[in-house]
């Protein structure tokens, strides 16, 4: 059933070895870095609970209620109440927050998708995916994943480095295997549990291999140790003496980033999906995304509409809103959201069942809404910048703003008529600063390109999900061509061993 955010914190305080900046975190609930976070997963939680917003945010189950984030997707209707859910959550908070589960539970419907795949290995693998998924469904916890290790030295193949740069099992026992390595996760120092599973690795012809692991980790098990990156949080943007204000967003809704040790960590047998089988793993990685991908997107359709926000109050603000050379910019902004808006809206118009009975986001209009809306966001963000004009670089911190000596003279120049007061001008400016042009704001751009792996898959998602065959058949017959010349169809994913899987999307859709 559904958690209180008490609930939820008293889940993650206890003896977890969690390191910031070198120095042990006794308690991750109150630590100033991750304390605003870990209050916003906290706030979700009891908005399942609050009358206002209580029928949003959950689903009924028969005598079961359950947040809707963590439901299976078998209906339009489904995928409309996520997005209804995620927009009301993102309004509640006032900011974008990419890490609280929603998007990360969905990488195991891919798993649930492909239990042919885990049958093959064994038959207990696709049962524990099963019960994975109702036992997320029954327990609300924070749900992140796990993919990204330090990878070494990529040229070669893993066994012939330092065997822990990819995680990797060193041992099986009755309870369950042993693994070594590390992962980053982020938010995983806050979480409860993480989907982990391998990323591109290079296995040449193998069929086995232990660096080919998936399985759910509690992250309250015995061996794990969290090494986080400094948090934005309470760092007011580098400089010591700098208001919180002066960094709203950096403040607010940093998700700390985590290297997790895997320091012989034992995995359950339960709670292993697959182990040593390299095709069932280059088919997660081929699938990883085909749901998740959908919260990750409407993410970023929210992140289009603060940049105009504030790009739009920037420009009425100073008069400048009716020039041409204004509406021109701020109609590329528009033209970027409502292409990111139409393809998550088109992608629920034209789901498509997938090969284990639930309705996928039609994928091809779900990884080029990803690709147009990430291969656009550095010139959208230079964009809202023009439009902030170069106040946003050269402000000074709120402490000019309240100090005797220098309060008179921030008022007279920062006060542009009655509406527009020292104080909001401030406020609009700082926040433009932290959206666009702070540590955090640069942190937010690189991970927005590769939170959900490097541009290039990201464009190979595209590649085996469009219709090609249409195309073909188009030309095919305008040019009068003959069967001869018809182009053997290529892997989608280059692999064979992956192949008819995405052939059997491509019926299960037909």
């Amino acid at each position: 059933m559904i958690r209180t955010g008490q609930q939820y914190r008293d889940s993650i305080r206890g003896t977890r070895e969690i390191y910031m900046n070198g120095e042990r975190v006794k308690d991750v609930t109150t630590h100033p870095m991750f304390k605003p976070i870990v209050d916003i997963r906290a706030r979700i939680y009891d908005m399942q609970h609050e009358a206002a917003t209580h029928d949003l945010m959950t689903v009924r189950d028969g005598d079961e209620v359950n947040a809707v984030g963590n439901a299976l997707p078998f209906t339009q209707e489904d995928w409309w109440a996520k997005r209804r859910a995620s927009d009301l959550v993102m309004e509640d908070v006032g900011g974008v927050v990419t890490r609280v589960g929603d998007e990360t539970v969905g990488e195991m419907w891919s798993l649930y998708d492909g239990q042919d795949v885990l049958n093959e290995v064994d038959p207990q693998f696709s049962e524990n995916i099963r019960t994975h998924i109702h036992k997320v469904l029954r327990e609300d916890p924070f749900h992140v994943s796990a993919n990204t290790d330090p990878k070494g030295d990529r040229s070669k193949a893993p066994q012939d480095q330092d065997p822990d740069m990819l995680l990797h099992v060193v041992k099986e026992t009755d309870e369950g295997i042993i693994v070594r390595g590390a992962k980053f996760e982020t938010a995983a120092a806050y979480a409860n549990q993480a989907f982990t599973k391998p990323t591109i690795a290079n296995w040449g012809d193998a069929a086995l291999s232990d660096y080919a692991v998936g399985f759910i980790c509690d992250l309250n098990s015995p061996n794990l140790k969290f090494i986080c990156r400094g948090g934005f949080a309470g760092a007011s943007g580098g400089c010591p003496r700098a208001d919180q204000q002066d960094y709203p967003l950096a403040n607010k809704f940093d998700e700390v980033d985590t290297m997790v040790i895997f320091d012989n960590v034992l995995i359950p047998w339960e709670n292993v999906l697959f182990y040593r089988h390299t095709r069932a793993a280059a088919f997660i990685r081929a699938t990883l995304h085909r749901y998740s991908a959908f919260a990750f997107v409407q993410r970023t359709l929210k992140l289009a509409d603060m940049m105009i926000g504030a790009a739009l109050f920037n420009a009425r603000q100073t008069g400048l809103e009716q020039q041409p050379a204004v509406q021109e910019k701020l109609s590329q902004l528009a033209i970027w959201r409502e292409n990111i808006n139409a393809h998550l809206t088109a992608a629920i118009t034209l789901a498509e069942p997938s090969p284990a009975g639930l309705l996928m986001p039609n994928q091809s209009l779900l990884f080029t809404g990803r690709c147009a809306a990430l291969n656009q966001l550095n010139e959208m963000m230079h964009i809202a910048r023009e439009l902030c004009g170069g106040q946003i670089c050269v402000t000074p911190n709120m402490a000019s703003f309240t100090a005797p000596d220098t309060k008179p003279w921030m008022d007279k120049y920062y006060t542009i008529n009655d509406e527009w007061q020292a104080e909001d001008r401030r406020k609009l400016l700082a926040y433009a600063r932290d959206l666009l042009n702070s540590d955090y704001a640069g942190h937010r751009l690189t991970f927005q390109l590769f939170a959900q792996s490097a541009p290039f898959a990201q464009m190979g998602a595209v590649y085996r999900n469009f219709d090609w065959e249409a195309t073909l058949d188009f030309v095919q017959k305008s040019a009068d061509l003959s069967d001869r010349v018809r182009p053997p169809r290529d892997c989608p994913a280059g692999d064979p061993s992956v192949r008819q899987w995405f052939d059997r999307d491509r019926k299960a859709a037909e």
